[in-house]
């Protein structure tokens, strides 16, 4: 693939899973769920303009400059520190069944996206892996943070991939 199609095709993904966020934080209800609905599309909106520049880059230089892609969010290592140190009480049915859609809807499309960057990674020449690897780890991340908000709400047991049991059930 060269790398303005993969560019283009990389803000597409990124446009798509912006525009939900930013839908899923304007309609939610809870407060929470706004927040976190924002926080998320503020990520995303991070991705469009870090892409839009290497775009406008490569078009007036024909160059690339992979700089540094910071994320607004917490790395994996400091969500699983804190999820070892504290044990989450799930939300239960606080949450509404349109948070939870949109909640679901999210997931599938970050797999979605982290599955395009696994695959673009493992195609595109290797000087240009690097201006999408930080991608891959970056939206691996949302969908571990995605799963365990939907796993928090619905209750069934388990954080991060982790099962989680109580003494006293």
């Amino acid at each position: 693939m060269l790398l303005q199609d993969a560019l283009g095709t990389a803000l597409d993904y990124e446009y798509r899973v912006r525009d939900h966020y930013a839908e899923a934080a304007r309609k939610a209800k809870d407060s929470t769920a706004q927040r976190v609905f924002a926080i998320l599309a503020r990520e995303e909106q991070g991705h469009v303009e870090y892409l839009e520049a290497r775009l406008d880059e490569w078009k007036t230089t024909g160059m690339v400059n992979p700089a540094e892609l910071k994320s607004v969010l917490p790395s994996l290592d400091l969500v699983q520190a804190a999820e070892d140190a504290a044990r989450l009480t799930p939300k239960g049915p606080a949450a509404s069944k349109e948070e939870l859609d949109y909640l679901k809807e999210a997931l599938e499309l970050e797999r979605v996206t982290s599955g395009f960057y696994q695959d673009l990674v493992a195609q595109l020449e290797p000087e240009h892996r690097s201006l999408f690897e930080r991608f891959l780890e970056i939206e691996e991340g949302h969908v571990t943070i995605v799963q365990a908000e939907i796993d928090a709400i619905v209750g069934h047991g388990h954080w991060f991939d982790f099962m989680e049991f109580r003494l006293e059930q």
